[in-house]
């Protein structure tokens, strides 16, 4: 089942991103290769396409897991967390309507 990993980061969060970055997205990469994520990425402060630029106010992570404890099990192990990057991670059960 899909689930949608929710962030929000702390406020001027980009020092500790850039910390933990490497190691988040390599996770995120092992999740890809494993053909679970529908989509991710961050949210932005401004719409200029640079995220470094627009500023990061929190990350959408679209993802199978077995069950909702894996996805929260799985979200409170991210580099993001452990870094004091995400000040608030909600997870809950997600049903792609569009594209069908």
């Amino acid at each position: 089942m899909l689930y949608a990993i929710l962030t929000e980061d702390i406020p001027d969060s980009a020092s500790k991103r850039a910390a933990a970055r490497a190691a988040h997205m390599k996770r995120m990469a092992a999740m890809q290769d494993a053909g679970r994520i529908a989509i991710s990425g961050p949210c932005l402060a401004t719409d200029n396409p640079d995220p470094v630029a627009a500023g990061i106010l929190g990350s959408v992570i679209i993802a199978e897991f077995e069950s909702l404890e894996a996805a929260r099990i799985w979200a409170d192990a991210d580099p993001y967390v452990a870094g004091g990057v995400w000040a608030k991670v909600t997870v809950m059960p997600f049903h792609k309507g569009f594209p069908k």
